[in-house]
């Protein structure tokens, strides 16, 4: 008879990790008294990133004594005290092995059932000082499981535990870890695992993603997560300036060839290129650009002459047509659609490069989806590329645009030209349809603003995407937020290891033996990165390579593919330009 020999509850708190705060509730401690279980934790207990942990889903954490022993003889430990792997029930019996998604249990008053494994959190990991615990909690299969309240009620240390009925396919804890986390995923029993209807929404969307990808490429996705696409050519290739239009005062376009004269690969409308651009003094700092034209057979980008942009001024002042350019192959993951249902276009300033291209796209295929171009800037003199937006938008049968001129030196006498904002309730007046998919690019501050108000008539959040120029969107669960600066140097004594180039950001160091990985360095230039586990298990940290090798200090559960690399355990063996 399994028994339920502790129960630990700790609320959350700011914990001081890396140079950083982390909101955590994994700090659990044995009490003694009985506790009322209810629908989302433990009275006495809390979460600190419930985008992660708590919830319905995941209300009780179980783990087990014989998986404390099992760790203890493996870090030479002397007996731990329960709640150190941020439980909330230690157990006696309920092996991973055994236990299976869907099983319901009787412990006290309340009445369990079991929806998902332990989320391979990078928390657990500071909190037992054992860094690697997340990928070793999935290798050892010993993860411990989540459970959902189905009947509130009291429990107590001592209390039996006990099974009332079996998950639909029995399938255990530790396979369902497995399945997800570790390669050779069988598409039959993934399918199986989708056919459970205890297991938790996210798992149940990561296995199904699993099988969309395979589907498609013939082989699944290492932890649910999607891998990219090959790019159309490896590292970097010389590409051709076949001409340069003035486009405003502040913008160019620089159309780019190949010397055979031979179409170059198609690219998805939004994505953008990464370039070496040779500047006065003798640098090739990189940087990416969004690709502004129809494609094919050449590329075109759009560049707008920033004061202070070292890049944008030499792309301006000295490239000519016949000019060579090294550029990576078309790369990001903000691109159109290919649904049937009405479009957003949503753009401030120069903003408007990638979603132009979907514009583009729209109009060469002859789409019949409602359109609705939405553009602003300064005014007549800074609107870019203007004529060429409005002949794609007067081909499409079904588009509209309005387009904001924030500060025109006279009231602007145009057609779906007006003067002001895009304000909050400019959109709301608009009339614009719910099922939309929005597609926004522009400064940071105008796409939340942007955001907030296509929530705000009623358009869902997962319809809305938007491009971040200069970095990727931060993922750091549980890390307090604060005002991050620029991306910089790293702090301290320059590393004389291979060069390290954020492409995204524009910034190349010197990489440092200090740093334990490439995600450290990157942190510690302030580059915004994504990552969870930060042991090469969940995948969330994955990044291009557009050229250079690494090496892995500890070598991922599962490989990513093809000219990706998980920054959390990897470092540069040469020269190393990233996605990033």
């Amino acid at each position: 008879m399994a028994t339920l020999l502790s129960v630990n509850v700790g609320l959350p708190k700011d914990v001081a990790w890396q140079g950083r705060t982390v909101h955590t509730g994994v700090w659990k401690a044995p009490v003694s008294d009985r506790r009322m279980v209810r629908r989302l934790n433990i009275d006495g207990d809390g979460q600190g990133d419930l985008a992660g942990h708590g919830g319905e889903q995941r209300a009780v954490l179980v783990y087990q004594v014989d998986s404390y022993r099992h760790w203890e003889e493996v870090f030479g430990e002397d007996r731990l005290e329960y709640g150190a792997f941020g439980e909330n029930f230690t157990v006696d019996g309920l092996g991973d092995d055994e236990v299976c998604i869907g099983d319901r249990f009787r412990i006290g008053e309340a009445e369990f059932e079991v929806t998902q494994p332990r989320v391979t959190c990078f928390r657990v990991g500071m909190r037992m000082g054992q860094p690697q615990l997340p990928s070793l909690l999935v290798a050892h299969h010993r993860p411990g499981f989540y459970l959902r309240v189905l009947t509130e009620g009291h429990v107590q240390p001592g209390d039996e535990i006990v099974r009332s009925s079996r998950g639909r396919h029995e399938m255990s804890v530790a396979e369902i870890d497995a399945l997800l986390y570790l390669p050779g995923h069988d598409p039959d029993r993934v399918r199986l695992a989708t056919d459970i209807p205890a297991l938790s929404p996210g798992w149940h969307d990561s296995f199904t993603a699993m099988l969309a990808t395979g589907a498609e490429t013939g082989t699944t996705s290492p932890a649910g997560v999607p891998t990219a696409p090959p790019p159309a050519w490896a590292g970097f290739r010389t590409l051709r300036v076949s001409d340069v239009v003035h486009e405003s005062a502040t913008v160019s376009s620089f159309l780019l060839a190949d010397d055979s004269g031979d179409a170059l690969p198609p690219y998805a409308p939004g994505q953008y290129l990464t370039l070496r651009v040779p500047t006065a003094d003798g640098a090739s700092p990189v940087r990416t650009y969004s690709l502004s034209g129809a494609g094919g057979p050449g590329y075109r980008i759009s560049v707008k002459r920033e004061s202070h942009g070292l890049v944008s001024q030499a792309l301006h002042a000295r490239l000519h047509p016949g000019d060579r350019l090294d550029v990576a192959a078309p790369r990001g993951e903000f691109v159109l659609d290919e649904g049937t249902n009405p479009v957003l276009l949503i753009s401030a300033g120069i903003g408007l490069t990638p979603v132009l291209a979907m514009l583009h796209r729209l109009a060469s295929t002859r789409s019949t989806r409602a359109v609705w171009w939405i553009h602003t800037t300064h005014d007549a003199t800074t609107h870019a590329l203007a004529g060429e937006a409005a002949d794609l938008v007067r081909s499409l049968p079904s588009a509209r645009s309005l387009v904001c001129y924030t500060a025109p030196a006279e009231p602007p006498t145009e057609p779906g030209i007006r003067a002001g904002r895009l304000t909050a309730d400019v959109i709301e007046g608009l009339g614009l349809p719910t099922d939309a998919s929005a597609f926004v690019c522009g400064p940071e501050p105008f796409m939340d603003d942007v955001g907030a108000a296509l929530a705000g008539v009623g358009i869902d959040a997962t319809r809305v995407h938007t491009e971040r120029f200069g970095s990727r969107s931060a993922v750091n669960p549980g890390v307090v937020a604060t005002d991050r600066p620029p991306a910089h140097q790293p702090p301290g004594a320059t590393g004389t290891g291979p060069e390290v180039t954020f492409a995204r950001t524009g910034l190349s160091t010197a990489w440092s033996d200090s740093y334990a990985s490439v995600l450290e360095l990157a942190e510690a230039c302030d580059v915004p990165t994504q990552w969870s586990c930060r042991t090469g298990v969940c995948h969330t940290c994955v990044t291009a390579v557009l050229s250079g090798e690494t090496t892995y200090t500890t070598p991922p559960l599962e490989p990513p593919g093809p000219d990706e690399v998980l920054i959390c355990s990897a470092r540069p063996t040469d020269a190393l330009v990233l996605d990033l």
